[in-house]
């Protein structure tokens, strides 16, 4: 599936040796293995895959350490507060943004403002 932990992970460092500094990726899920090869080696046996951020982390490494910028696209439309935990996780995974495009435009105005001012709360940490 391309949106295993580990095919995430393969496409984000093709794109840092092609030589692109921001890299855009989906969101990895939680469904185990995108090849079965990396499940007989088990790579994450001793890795956490548990949540969002620890899967974060995962592609944020494999892009030379976390030298290349990760932006994570924001999916489908979510409830509000799905996708201030979409950003939580991503903050604490070590993510340089969410594209959200969707989760915001699709809204009425004045709750579009509200959910990107507590987005901007999330990121910044006020």
């Amino acid at each position: 599936k391309e949106t295993t932990t580990d095919i995430i992970s393969y496409g984000a460092t093709l794109g840092a040796n092609l030589g692109a500094h921001i890299i855009k990726v989906k969101l990895p899920d939680a469904d185990g293995y995108g090849l079965p090869s990396n499940e007989k080696l088990d790579i994450y046996k001793n890795v956490s895959t548990e949540t969002l951020a620890d899967r974060v982390k995962i592609v944020v490494k494999s892009v030379y350490d976390g030298h290349r910028l990760v932006i994570h696209s924001g999916g489908s439309t979510k409830t509000t507060e799905e996708v201030l935990d979409e950003i939580r996780a991503l903050r604490d995974g070590g993510a340089f943004g969410s594209i959200m495009g969707r989760n915001v435009f699709q809204r009425p105005t004045d709750e579009a403002i509200q959910l990107l001012h507590d987005v901007q709360d999330i990121l910044v940490g006020n």
